[in-house]
């Protein structure tokens, strides 16, 4: 038999017990949150938008994300509805007031593209 010293012992447990965790985790599922928002999508697709294309409304940034087009947006909610904000000035951010014209509708009119217009 091999003798093993104490650190040997600790990492081997600790390899085992992330393994178990892994394993675990995968058994349970998606995390609630995951859930949520799947619901919150497949809601969001069968519902008429509560926006109009060529309109402006106003909203709270909740976050500042990199968008598909490669430029920061600035990110909110109309009514629940996500509209991604672009063209934002330096300054804006998480918890201000804007307003944004709606431009587009993206895939499966889940959320929208808009262009930013005033800080509120």
């Amino acid at each position: 038999m091999i003798p093993s010293s104490p650190v040997t012992v600790v990492a081997a447990t600790a390899v085992v017990l992330l393994v178990l965790i892994g394993i675990v985790r995968r058994v349970r599922g998606p995390s609630n949150e995951a859930r949520e928002s799947k619901r919150a999508h497949e809601a969001a697709q069968e519902r008429e938008p509560p926006v109009e294309i060529g309109e402006t409304y106003e909203f709270g940034v909740t976050e500042l994300t990199d968008h598909h087009s490669g430029n920061e947006v600035a990110v909110g909610k109309v009514e629940g509805f996500v509209v991604f904000t672009e063209d934002i000035p330096n300054g804006i951010g998480k918890g201000d007031v804007i307003r944004a014209k709606v431009l587009s509708f993206n895939e499966g009119r889940t959320s929208a593209d808009a262009t930013f217009v005033t800080e509120a």
